[in-house]
């Protein structure tokens, strides 16, 4: 479906004392493709709070396939997985420079009306823009 490629150069910071990127670091990449993901449509989590909409993780997946380094330059592939409804799935694919695959993940997040807390729908204003996408 709908994708969005987004580069990372790993920092010093994001690795453990093996030089590895730490693996609690991937939940940070997968979270930096869908906001990239939401910019190529023109949108953000600041304009979907701006109109009431939240967006909580409610299920992260992630499947290593090799280590990721220092300085190694990382592209993270993020798909919408199907039309969102009450929820939005991404599938995500990581990359290093050699374009092997670093790991594979899946996310779930839910719409949440701010003022009840409780799911409501995909907003129309994205649901416009993804099926537009589509369309072209």
């Amino acid at each position: 479906m709908l994708e969005q490629k987004t580069q990372v150069r790993i920092r010093y910071a994001e690795t453990d004392q093996m030089g590895v990127v730490y693996h609690g670091n991937y939940a940070q990449f997968f979270e930096i493709g869908r906001t990239e993901w939401l910019r190529s449509f023109d949108t953000t989590y600041k304009v979907m709070e701006e109109n009431g909409i939240m967006l909580p993780v409610i299920s992260l997946q992630c499947d290593f396939k090799k280590s990721a380094y220092y300085d190694d330059v990382l592209e993270i592939k993020t798909s919408l997985k199907k039309v969102p409804g009450v929820k939005i799935e991404f599938e995500h694919t990581i990359y290093n420079q050699n374009n092997q695959i670093i790991c594979t993940g899946n996310t779930v997040l839910v719409f949440i009306d701010t003022k009840t807390r409780k799911p409501t729908r995909c907003p129309n204003f994205i649901l416009e823009k993804i099926m537009n996408r589509q369309l072209n």
